[in-house]
């Protein structure tokens, strides 16, 4: 393959998507090569209107084709409760498990002073904001159990809290199926500390 050809050219775009290593960007450009036309014009049409169509829902910062997302023009959906995630993965993550029936609120991160993400960067306002006109009864904090998902969640719990909403966070600890023997001390400290009645 000519290192400075069009199919080297594809194949170093497709390799710059997340989890697109170096072999299976090859066999993604050499199939898009054996396929019909129309078939890449429709893949590159498709492309480009994600890119000119989506933005972001003004409710709840998930992915739109209009001012409202699916989710939130939803009126079956329970509007007393919102999940509040770091992204959007997070969020149709959860939809696919098909056992939430409620709101959602996309922050686009987490705190991360070390990094220079602070309460403004994740839009910590705006949920606030949304949480005093609305009528929400509980907000539930689905953010990474990693340092800085927990410091968003101690964060987010004291500016909610003096609204009166009742705020949970999501449990965290042993995976379903998993032996106890390989869980390392923070899982398991995380799950006697989530434990619940039986």
């Amino acid at each position: 393959m000519d290192r400075n050809g069009i199919l080297e050219e594809l194949v170093r775009e497709l390799t710059s998507l997340p989890g697109i290593g170096r072999k299976t960007a090859q066999r993604l450009a050499f199939h898009i090569l054996k396929q019909p036309r129309e078939d890449a014009d429709r893949l590159a049409r498709t492309i480009r209107a994600v890119k000119e169509r989506l933005g972001l829902c003004l409710q709840c910062r998930n992915f739109a084709e209009g001012e409202l997302c699916e989710t939130c023009r939803d009126p079956s959906r329970d509007a007393s409760k919102v999940v509040v995630v770091e992204d959007v993965t997070t969020l149709h993550t959860i939809e696919r498990t098909g056992g939430y029936k409620g709101l959602y609120h996309v922050l686009a991160g987490a705190l991360s002073p070390l990094d220079g993400v602070g309460p403004a960067d994740i839009k910590a306002p705006d949920l606030v904001d949304r949480l005093a006109r609305s009528k929400v009864e509980e907000v539930i904090v689905a953010t990474s159990p990693t340092i800085e998902g927990e410091a968003t969640a101690i964060y987010l719990s004291r500016l909610i809290k003096p609204l009166g909403i009742r705020i949970s966070r999501i449990a965290c600890g042993v995976p379903v199926g998993m032996d106890l023997e390989y869980a390392d001390e923070v899982t398991l400290m995380k799950s006697l500390d989530g434990r619940r009645e039986i």
